[in-house]
């Protein structure tokens, strides 16, 4: 993990990590079994716009140029019994075309 709670204007990004050589902004949501909608499905379209934005100004800061970057989902299952899972989704979202640092 290279950085945690990223904030940069109203974005924020839970996790910037490296696998290999892709840098790798993470979103962690957590829902309880029977809650509305899955974790993954928490991660608008708005929220994706705002880690777009918050991506963008940590590779400006960190002058971090010509990386493969990927936007990726932890997504946490609470049981009712209290017991927790565990699912990455890797590339869960296309930053699209406006993406660019």
């Amino acid at each position: 993990m290279l950085a945690h709670d990223v904030r940069a204007g109203r974005g924020q990004i839970d996790l910037v990590a490296r696998e290999g050589s892709v840098l790798c902004f993470v979103e962690v949501k957590t829902r309880r079994r029977g809650e509305r909608g899955a974790a993954v499905e928490a991660v608008t379209p708005a929220k994706q716009a705002r880690m777009v934005r918050a991506a963008m100004r940590f590779l400006l800061e960190h002058r971090m140029r010509d990386v493969m970057v990927r936007f990726d989902v932890v997504a946490v299952t609470v049981s009712p019994e209290g017991r927790s899972s565990f699912e990455l989704v890797r590339n869960a979202f296309d930053p699209g075309a406006e993406f660019s640092y």
